[in-house]
């Protein structure tokens, strides 16, 4: 069954090809993302928001977060278009979306670290 919050294939590369740095790259990529995150909400003008939705999309499908990645794409072709509203509701969507996010690399961790 596809997830629609997680591309396992993409995960499973990542793992065989970074083997013991795998840990780390999720690691990295939790601290990234809460910095992303917050970016999103105090961004001041469509260009800050843009740029953090462009940068968070991108560290996102790296990591076959693709639930996530498609929030940041759709945040930013939005910020594109004048004017701004329904920002915040997407900016909502993907909160939610990084915290089911967070809570899988979470468990992977715990289960990688036990296995």
């Amino acid at each position: 069954m596809m997830d629609v919050h997680i591309d396992h294939k993409v995960l499973c590369d990542l793992r065989e090809i970074m083997e013991d740095g795998y840990l780390q790259l999720l690691d990295t990529f939790l601290e990234d993302s809460e910095r992303r995150l917050s970016q999103l909400h105090q961004a001041k003008d469509a260009a800050e928001l843009g740029m953090a939705a462009h940068s968070f999309k991108g560290s996102s499908s790296n990591m076959g977060a693709v639930g996530l990645a498609g929030l940041c794409q759709e945040l930013e072709d939005r910020v594109r278009q004048l004017p701004l509203y329904g920002i915040e509701d997407l900016i909502n969507r993907i909160d939610l979306e990084y915290r089911e996010v967070q809570q899988f690399y979470g468990s992977e961790r715990e289960r990688i670290s036990a296995g």
